[in-house]
């Protein structure tokens, strides 16, 4: 066979390639202003930034000089950094701490309100530094105008403190929320009905099964929350909006004005309630098909054989338990068939058994969806929560603050976990609570049931997420997928002034109708004198 004419193979070549071209999908880079939360809000942050860069969109970070978690550097983003003097390590490691030993010495009614006072004085100290930086940017005229030329397609934000909220508005940008938290409270409160005869208000440690006396209670936290709002965080973005944001506004209505809600949670993990079009459920966004393990720690954990290996963190945010605590629950892991990563920080435990393995660091993802896992021992992040439920672990949960007992509730009430209290954990109750999970197969048949609800999607978190990020810049925003709620009164919302007309109305008929029958009787009355006269 005689070989093919060099125009005839270039031909070819160049309507592949115009073929090529035609049928791939486009893919046209957004670019995207982030103001993230710091902390363990920006694990999050990261691992959505790390998805949309990967198709293509151009990220810029805002972050402060004094950053716990997120570098200046990143081949992820650029970053602008915001000048700050100080931060909030030194009082949230205090805060922390005296929580920690209040719940260990039981805490009086004088103790919680200590704490409770404290803690709003801590998130109210971090919004007004963030404020602070706000007016910063906006004094910046070179800042302002490099924001304004840089024509981003959007803002992405975590509302739990709400600098980014503000600028989004100040800049005319659609924004998106990545929230589970917001200023004061939890997201669905502000933009979705919620009654609280079966919602749970954070921080109240209750179900949606309440009786009477524990929707007193709902009650009472929810005013804690709407106090917080009203006077200790609301004034400091409100005196911003006033100054630079034209009309005014408050944030609880920047709030209510965002497109996109990517929530991160989901109704195999949170009580059914309420909720609205903009709100796209992200639960276990973060959660992927576990990795190989390293070599070494792989090795450790085959080395358990039948028995299993049970897996230990408290977060990143605790630096140590208290030692006592640490002494105990080492003893009770030296009893166990099992052998045990823990991952501590702190002083070595006395009673630390051969079959523990210590470390600085964990592949929490990786080992979860192990085989060999048998029992996840948690403080109740949202993270490790969500990663329970995907990989199918079941918990033994040790809450030690903020919305921690909330979440393992919800796993407990469908039977996938069960709860220790700081206060309660001795050698005898953590071995108790231990073998249960261990040994009863209805923890783990509950958590892997959880586990299959939660994968049996038609997308991926992830996939959702990034379709409505793109969904907004494609669209310039979301305005139809808005309530009008928002824009109305409080009394218009709830029908206060319909009420009070129809009341009105109806009063007017009655005291009518009394009138014209107090007519007809004192005419009748005149009438029968008349004739007896």
């Amino acid at each position: 066979m005689g070989t093919m004419p060099l125009h005839r193979v270039s031909g070819i070549l160049v309507f592949l390639s115009v073929c090529l071209i035609s049928f791939t999908l486009p893919c046209d880079g957004g670019n995207i202003l982030v103001f993230p939360v710091d902390g363990s809000h920006w694990v999050n942050m990261r691992i959505l930034l790390e998805e949309l860069h990967a198709r293509g969109h151009n990220l810029t970070v805002i972050r402060a000089s004094t950053s716990w978690y997120i570098a200046e550097k990143s081949p992820l983003y650029t970053s602008i950094t915001i000048e700050m003097e100080e931060g909030l390590e030194n009082f949230f490691d205090v805060y922390l701490q005296e929580h920690m030993r209040a719940q260990r010495e039981g805490a009086s009614a004088l103790t919680f309100f200590k704490l409770t006072k404290d803690f709003l004085s801590m998130i109210s100290e971090a919004h007004s530094l963030w404020t602070e930086a706000l007016v910063q940017i906006f004094h910046d005229k070179n800042m302002v105008k490099s924001l304004m030329d840089s024509q981003y397609d959007l803002v992405l934000t975590d509302p739990a403190i709400a600098p980014g909220v503000v600028l989004a508005k100040y800049l005319k940008l659609p924004m998106v929320l990545n929230v589970r938290w917001i200023t004061s409270g939890e997201g669905h409160f502000a933009i979705a009905p919620s009654p609280l005869s079966y919602i749970p208000v954070p921080g109240s440690g209750l179900t949606d099964k309440m009786n009477f006396m524990q929707r007193i209670k709902n009650i009472l936290f929810h005013s804690i929350i709407l106090f917080q709002q009203k006077f200790l965080v609301g004034p400091s973005y409100d005196a911003i909006c006033d100054k630079y944001i034209e009309g005014g506004c408050d944030i609880i209505s920047l709030l209510q004005e965002a497109d996109i809600w990517l929530f991160r949670s989901d109704f195999v993990f949170e009580f059914p309630r309420p909720t609205m079009p903009n709100v796209v459920y992200i639960g276990g966004f973060q959660c992927k098909p576990a990795q190989p393990l390293p070599a070494d720690l792989e090795e450790f954990v085959q080395s358990a054989g039948e028995h299993g290996v049970i897996i230990m963190t408290l977060g990143t945010l605790v630096n140590a338990l208290p030692k006592e605590v640490a002494d105990e629950i080492a003893s009770v892991f030296a009893k166990m068939p099992q052998k045990v990563i823990w991952r501590h920080i702190g002083e070595r435990p006395s009673t630390l058994g051969n079959n523990t393995l210590i470390v600085d660091w964990m592949p929490q993802k990786d080992l979860l969806g192990h085989p060999q896992i048998k029992v996840f021992v948690a403080h109740g992040g949202t993270n490790g929560v969500q990663e329970a439920i995907y990989h199918g672990v079941p918990v033994l949960g040790i809450p030690l603050f903020f919305d921690q007992y909330d979440n393992l509730l919800r796993l407990q009430e469908r039977g996938a976990a069960k709860i220790l209290q700081l206060g309660d954990i001795n050698g005898r109750s953590f071995e108790q609570g231990l073998n249960e999970v261990l040994h009863q197969d209805s923890y783990r048949q509950n958590i892997q049931r959880l586990s299959r609800l939660h994968r049996d999607q038609p997308m991926t978190p992830m996939d959702q997420a990034i379709f409505w990020v793109e969904y907004v810049m494609r669209h310039k925003g979301a305005p139809h997928l808005r309530t009008e709620a928002y824009k109305m009164p409080w009394y218009s919302y709830y029908c206060v002034d319909v009420l009070l007309l129809l009341l009105t109305a109806a009063t007017v008929m009655l005291l009518s109708v009394l009138a014209i029958f107090r007519f007809l009787c004192c005419r009748s009355r005149r009438k029968t004198k008349a004739k007896q006269h």
